[in-house]
């Protein structure tokens, strides 16, 4: 089992930025992919960002390229999602996921945290 805890949501004018963490305990030695998702209300959850953990390859959604990065720490089992540039389209709560294969869809996630809310004001 992998537990997944995400920190860092919060409030913000549009153009600002948040940095969400997610902490990863259990057994992290299996996890292959992290990833970021997303749910804003009466919407379905969405793909943000993902990456291997090793080795680093990172993907994203078209609608937070360019804006938004994720990266990882490997000794503190730590992925991070910096959102810069934000829009009030970014509002929704934030789920940090792992697999242990290659996943890119959110189905194939096996562990997710929480979630966060990340709230953007225009």
């Amino acid at each position: 089992q992998v537990q997944l805890v995400e920190s860092g949501g919060g409030l913000v004018q549009a153009g600002g930025s948040l940095r969400l963490s997610c902490g990863a305990s259990g057994r992290t030695s299996s996890v292959y992919t992290m990833g970021w998702f997303r749910q804003a209300p009466g919407k379905e959850r969405e793909f943000v960002a993902t990456i291997k953990w090793n080795g680093g390859i990172s993907r994203y959604a078209d609608s937070v390229k360019g804006r938004f990065t994720i990266s990882r720490d490997n000794a503190k089992n730590t992925v991070f999602l910096q959102m810069n540039s934000l829009k009030p389209e970014d509002t929704a709560v934030y789920y940090c996921a792992a697999s242990i294969g290659a996943a890119s869809y959110a189905r194939n996630f096996e562990y997710w945290g929480q979630g966060t809310q990340v709230t953007v004001s225009s």
